[in-house]
């Protein structure tokens, strides 16, 4: 697969933010994927976007091991596992020219999310557990849909977690070990669909090394740097790139 240089450094910023969404700054996740699918063929997007997440996956997990909730895990991935066969049927539907609207579909609704939860956490909304039975259902097969599809179930799984009420560390060691054990999961179906192939696995190469540093660097700059403001940003960006891939 040939890249120009300009592409190449777009694919290196979102390798990078990759891991700096798993370790420090929750948002930046979808900014990524949003690149990714501007610069490259939107099917083939996915399966290079899902290695390197799995590389910053392994940096979170083994830097959150112990962190993780698994009640709240457990729960969650019967369903979510449903939800990545949905997938999975679907993307085996569908040609080139319905995945780009379709990851930009995506993009904008989880970006409504996004806006939601943050109007929510600004008028100090409680941050009560729900008891309702069908919501672990309902955000499982929602989020593996939408991981398999566009690897963009980061923002589902945030607002699930933080209504969860789960600390901090909580919230960032479960989301690891969660994404951790999906992206995995989705590999074999990735690779049935012809979205990860020997040459796929060449732009991973050199883009996991970013990917990796985003994952440490989330670690040592998360507490100087305004969350908000970084977030804000990402979602401006990725409701441009949202809509530049449903028209």
């Amino acid at each position: 697969m040939h890249l120009e240089p300009w592409q190449w450094a777009l694919a290196c910023l979102g390798a990078f933010l990759s891991g700096l969404s798993k370790t420090g700054i929750a948002g930046l996740g979808i900014l990524s994927v949003a690149l990714f699918a501007l610069i490259l063929p939107a099917r083939e997007s996915v399966g290079i976007v899902l290695v390197v997440l799995l590389c910053a996956d392994v940096v979170a997990v083994t830097a959150y091991r112990r962190q993780a909730n698994w009640g709240q895990l457990w729960r969650l991935f019967p369903w979510t596992a449903v939800g990545v066969v949905l997938g999975y049927l679907t993307l085996g539907r569908i040609d080139e020219r319905m995945v780009k609207p379709l990851i930009g579909g995506i993009l904008i609704v989880i970006l409504v999310v996004h806006v939601v939860r943050r109007v929510a956490t600004r008028a100090d909304a409680p941050h009560t557990a729900p008891r309702a039975t069908w919501l672990a259902p309902l955000v499982g097969v929602t989020a593996g849909f939408t991981t398999m599809v566009a690897n963009a179930a980061g923002p589902i799984m945030i607002v699930y977690l933080l209504a969860m009420g789960l600390s901090k560390m909580e919230f960032i060691g479960t989301s690891a070990w969660f994404f951790l054990t999906v992206n995995l999961f989705k590999v074999p179906f990735n690779y049935n669909l012809g979205m990860i192939y020997p040459g796929s696995l060449l732009v991973d190469l050199p883009l996991a090394p970013f990917a990796v540093a985003g994952a440490v660097s989330g670690r040592l700059i998360i507490k100087h740097i305004d969350q908000r403001l970084f977030e804000t940003l990402a979602l401006l960006l990725t409701a441009a790139a949202g809509v530049r891939l449903l028209f």
